[in-house]
């Protein structure tokens, strides 16, 4: 069977990370880039691919099976309806749009279309998760009743010498809470409300550098989460996952989940429950789930492949990566507003 052709649009941070789990993947092969920019132009002639700064001309000369849309928030939509228009399978790096109304439209387009949507919230591929996701279904916690995350590390000075990171949109809560809120999602079910505040005390930004909320789950779990991109901290899912190699592994937890028979740490994956009768006056011991360490990014591709060729459906589809922006955006809105957000 031949490789999924893949054209990549936008040859960012996150693009060219695809671009080099193309090249890798014997299941895929890069058909070209997207990208008006001179670094992308290079990017294409080292790699003997075609090159374009628009999207519609390059879809008729790299003629490609599918599209990586990993372009700045705001062309999400406009980006996505033109592979929907052209029947291309896309995996649409999250979030979906920078609106939630956005996120719908292209929703209905893909979903009336038939063309499939495999929206880049890459943790569900990580194995981590989906050990601990197995150990909640599982019913060894027993009821989930509550969780505490925490999202903690220190982006570097000159991080912010790009100007949209100091913007309005450009914080911690669309950029690096949406994975969290997509994880929370993932193991504990929809959110049914949500509670927050905000700060930019530390470096005076329009955007904020810390924020904590009270999540309320459909279920009736309850859930604290905490996150800050200025602070030291060795308690964030890039440093404590080690699926990134970029990052330096910590052998620490960023997420607690905890029912009525049962406590599990993750990444960590320790699983503690009391040995005898049920209550705190017998001993509580943990044993570790194991789970391979692998690269989530290059088992999204692989998946990406089959969902091109029909033999898989998305993990995450559009419809429910637009749910996990409504929560994320809603953790904005309860912060500015002061006001509990209630999601329908």
């Amino acid at each position: 069977m031949p490789p999924v052709r893949i054209l990549v649009a936008g040859a960012g941070l996150i693009g060219r990370t695809h671009v080099q789990r193309i090249l890798a993947e014997p299941e895929a092969a890069l058909a070209g880039i997207v990208d008006p920019t001179p670094e992308a132009e290079a990017l294409a002639r080292k790699h003997g691919v075609p090159w374009g700064a628009d999207l519609a001309p390059m879809l008729a000369l790299a003629k490609p099976d599918a599209v990586i849309v990993a372009t700045p928030n705001a062309l999400h939509v406009p980006m996505g309806l033109a592979c929907i228009v052209a029947g291309l399978p896309m995996l649409l790096e999250k979030p979906v749009a920078d609106t939630v109304d956005g996120a719908w439209s292209l929703v209905a387009a893909a979903e009336k279309a038939g063309v499939p949507v495999l929206v880049g919230h890459h943790h569900r591929h990580s194995p981590f998760i989906a050990a601990a996701k197995e150990t909640v279904a599982s019913g060894r916690l027993g009821r989930l009743v509550t969780v505490n995350a925490l999202t903690w590390f220190l982006k570097p000075a000159d991080y912010f010498d790009t100007a949209w990171r100091r913007a309005p949109g450009g914080g911690p809560i669309l950029i690096n809470l949406i994975h969290l809120i997509d994880d929370l999602r993932n193991l504990c079910g929809d959110i049914a409300e949500v509670q927050a505040v905000a700060s930019n005390a530390v470096r005076g930004f329009p955007v904020e550098d810390t924020a904590a909320m009270i999540l309320r789950f459909r279920n009736g779990a309850l859930g604290t989460v905490s996150l800050s991109d200025t602070v030291a901290s060795p308690w964030s899912w890039e440093l404590t996952a080690g699926e990134y190699k970029a990052y330096p592994q910590t052998d620490q937890f960023c997420i607690l989940l905890a029912g009525t028979e049962g406590a599990l740490s993750v990444p960590r994956l320790e699983h503690w429950r009391h040995e005898g009768a049920r209550g705190w006056w017998s001993p509580i011991q943990a044993t570790r789930i194991t789970a391979p360490e692998q690269d989530p990014l290059a088992l999204q591709l692989r998946h990406f492949c089959s969902v091109v060729r029909g033999q898989a459906k998305p993990l995450i589809d559009a419809r429910e990566g637009t749910r996990t922006l409504e929560a994320t955006l809603a953790v904005k809105q309860a912060a500015e507003t002061g006001r509990a957000v209630r999601l329908d």
